[in-house]
């Protein structure tokens, strides 16, 4: 079976050869396993760790939109200001300065916006093509649809909330430019390299470890609708839907279910109501799951055995009725071992087929 199939057999919850894989990463981690296995791609890395996910979509290649700042990072399209922090692993790309943390609704709507002829349809389109001969192609991002966390880089967290809980016009101006910008690009991308494209991958970070970040309420009035835009292009195309959230999350998933999403992302086995047999028990047969190897546990602070335990285990819970694919909660850390990592991706072959 090849990896298209194996994928969209995941979200259909029909008969596979065994649980599809993915690979996400920070830096660190990946140069240690691009070293290990002495290649120099991505794609080749993907091969080596048989991965069955490979994401697509357009790029921006126009002029940069807002002005650069030495010593940092600037994201050309929104302005989002990002500065490099060293840890003892390696280091993020954090965001800083929060330029519109107490912008109002006409400095918001005064900022530039990109021209939705510069990107790369065409380019990403080929690309689309080729790779899909191999992989299982997805469009957006766990970033994609974003409210919370996007509008957070540029307003900071604090405002952000409040925004949300006032309903402050100047960060749900921010978001819909966003949101606009996103929906129309897929579109035009979508319209061209459809038939190459298996999901759509959409997020929102929901949950602290213990409770929700925001209220029932506030997601449904605030969040839900942008959300129910991104699903229903989805529906346009045929594609199902999968949403990333960190966190405690699960308190969201009868709406995600009422929406029409597929499958959900991350899956932090250590926050409140994520657990493997929680989620099993509760959606077990209205959706599918996608992470649960969690990044912040025996992958970065046990032992290889440990390892291959915690795998064996969430794949005995989880595989059951064709509804999994073995992926890393969020991102594999820098501070994981390559040897644990590379007895994760073992295992999920040893422990995966059906």
């Amino acid at each position: 079976m090849n990896s298209r199939k194996r994928v969209q057999n995941f979200f259909a919850r029909e008969k596979n050869d065994r649980v599809p894989i993915n690979y996400l990463y920070n830096p660190g981690i990946n140069q240690k396993l691009m070293d290990h296995f002495n290649i120099s791609t991505p794609l080749d890395l993907k091969r080596a760790l048989n991965v069955d996910f490979c994401d697509s979509g357009v790029t921006y290649t126009g002029k940069p939109l807002f002005p650069s700042k030495e010593g940092h990072s600037v994201n050309p399209i929104d302005g989002t200001i990002r500065k490099y922090i060293k840890t003892e692993y390696g280091g993020y790309w954090e965001c800083c300065d929060f330029l519109l943390e107490f912008a109002e609704e006409e400095e918001i709507a005064a900022l530039p916006t990109p021209n939705l002829d510069d990107y790369n349809y065409e380019e990403a389109t080929a690309i689309a093509k080729e790779r899909s001969k191999e992989f299982s192609l997805c469009v957006g991002h766990p970033g994609m649809g974003c409210w919370i966390n996007t509008n957070g880089f540029q307003r900071g967290m604090e405002q952000t909330f409040v925004d949300i809980a006032t309903e402050d016009p100047a960060g749900i101006l921010l978001a819909e430019r966003r949101f606009n910008i996103e929906l129309q690009t897929t579109e035009r991308f979508l319209e061209k390299a459809g038939k190459y494209i298996d999901f759509m991958w959409i997020g929102e970070d929901l949950g602290t470890q213990h409770t929700p970040l925001i209220s029932l309420d506030s997601y449904r009035k605030i969040i839900k609708p942008w959300h129910q835009k991104f699903i229903d292009l989805a529906n346009v195309y045929n594609l199902p839907v999968m949403v990333h959230t960190c966190g405690s999350s699960s308190w969201v998933y009868e709406d995600f279910i009422e929406m029409g999403v597929t499958a959900v992302d991350t899956l932090q086995p250590e926050a409140t109501n994520m657990n493997p047999q929680y989620l099993k028990d509760n959606f077990g047969g209205r959706l599918s799951f996608h992470g649960c190897i969690s990044t912040a546990g025996p992958v970065a602070y046990g032992t290889p055995n440990e390892v291959e335990k915690n795998v064996k285990e969430t794949l005995e819970i989880m595989k059951p009725n064709y509804e999994y694919a073995f992926a890393p909660t969020h991102q594999l850390q820098d501070n994981s071992p390559l040897e644990n990592v590379l007895r994760m991706y073992d295992c999920a072959l040893k422990y995966g087929s059906y």
